[in-house]
């Protein structure tokens, strides 16, 4: 690596990173099929089912937490780097998300109806009139936003179960025929099928709006008390947290994953959302300290990883549309139609391998450029111009990288505050 060009590392851009391989093999198993992220069914091999059983407790809706408790907190850190150099937030912030949603709503229409981006852009306005908020304020909102949230899942979860049968294969099977017989279909067909899932995806992101506000708020009272700046190198703090959170983040995932996977059948699935909803937070927490606190002690044997986590949290945007645009290709009639055709194992493992392409795809950018496409193109519409092209190195660990000269202009140095927090293990 080039100490010449060395950047420092920030733990926001390291867990971004990390975020991008969970979000990766969720939304997988979502355009691989309507069984795929279930396992494929009760005739499904066993392997499939159990693959699936582990995704929903150690995956499903963990890294979107992180991701967007990532989001809240860099939410803070636009707002001290439009001050430092000198401009107003507010503008900044509303051109910033209506390019977020402009982007959201072509990825919806074009790859994936599930997208996120468009309801992260409509919440970052909300997110904008609650951030005068003091830390206390904000957890508490953000703590009773999933609480109810949690209990009109439960409500509704617990009626189903009282009130109606369990589905079952022969009355779903002639629907996910169809619906994959569309997405196998030339390109016409395949954009009719996400029109016409668009109003249930949308409806979905309504439906859990409140927790991604909640995780919002997580990240934006986090930047306020610099709690990563406190605690980011804090191995104490980072193993305590770590262990504390676990077993409640465990023990939600493996509930949702019994309600979503088996042994429950169907008619529990959103009892387990309800669970999910709490618990989630704890495991994506008992992550995000176990990974500073791992790359921290492999640091020596391992150097470059820290680095290469971060080159691919620098560019999590543009990760996040190439992954849909590849499994777009492979799984519709864009490409291999491979719909409905592939087990939950064999999904799993080509994420594998599209990560390990992607994290190196990020390595090779830092080296070359300081953001990727899609990074380029929000911060044009974020500045109202065309961004300067900063050469950067590829990043490599603060505790042997060469530290850079501050540069003179005052929106490069707010840039350079931006990206990261302090150097990460």
């Amino acid at each position: 690596m080039s100490r010449a060009g060395a950047q420092r590392v920030g733990e926001l851009d390291v867990l971004r990173g990390f975020a991008l391989f969970g979000i990766l093999v969720v939304n997988s198993l979502l355009v691989a099929g309507p069984s795929t992220v279930f396992g494929g069914g009760p005739g499904a091999p066993a392997p499939d089912r159990v693959a699936a059983w582990l995704v929903t407790a150690l995956v499903t809706a963990k890294f979107y937490v992180l991701f967007s408790f990532l989001f809240g907190y860099s939410f803070v850190l636009q707002a001290r780097a439009a001050r430092r150099a000198g401009a107003a937030f507010a503008p900044r912030h509303l051109r910033r998300t209506a390019g977020l949603f402009a982007l959201g709503a072509l990825h919806a229409v074009l790859l994936y109806p599930g997208d996120v981006l468009t309801t992260y852009a409509v919440l970052a306005l909300v997110l904008y009139g609650l951030s005068g908020l003091s830390v206390r304020a904000a957890l508490g909102l953000a703590a009773t936003l999933l609480l109810l949230l949690s209990a009109l899942l439960l409500g509704y979860g617990l009626l189903t179960v009282a009130l109606t049968e369990p589905v079952t294969a022969t009355a779903y099977g002639p629907r996910a025929a169809e619906r994959a017989a569309a997405y196998r279909g030339d390109a016409a067909s395949v954009l009719g099928t996400h029109l016409r899932d668009l109003p249930a995806a949308l409806g979905t992101d309504l439906l859990y709006a409140p927790a991604m506000l909640a995780a919002f708020l997580g990240g934006l009272a986090a930047a306020k008390c610099r709690l990563a700046e406190r605690r980011g190198r804090d191995h104490a703090w980072l193993r305590r947290t770590a262990l504390r959170t676990l077993p409640l983040g465990l023990g939600g995932g493996a509930v949702a994953a019994c309600c979503a996977s088996g042994p429950l059948d169907g008619r529990w699935f959103l009892v387990g959302q309800a669970v999910s909803v709490l618990t989630a937070p704890a495991l994506a927490t008992s992550y995000a300290c176990g990974l500073l606190l791992l790359l921290r002690r492999a640091g020596d044997r391992v150097p470059a990883a820290p680095a290469v986590l971060a080159a691919a949290g620098r560019t999590a945007l543009s990760h996040y549309l190439t992954q849909s645009l590849v499994l777009a290709w492979v799984f519709s009639g864009y490409g291999l139609g491979l719909h409905g055709r592939v087990g939950t194992v064999a999904v799993l493992a080509g994420c594998v391998p599209l990560y390990t392409v992607q994290l190196a795809l990020g390595a090779w950018l830092a080296a070359r450029t300081r953001y990727g496409p899609a990074e380029h193109l929000l911060r044009a519409v974020t500045r109202g111009r065309r961004p300067r092209a900063l050469a950067r190195g590829v990043t490599t660990p603060a505790s042997t990288a060469a530290r850079p000269a501050a540069p003179a202009d005052p929106e490069q140095r707010a840039d350079r505050a931006e990206d990261g927090v302090r150097p990460a293990p």
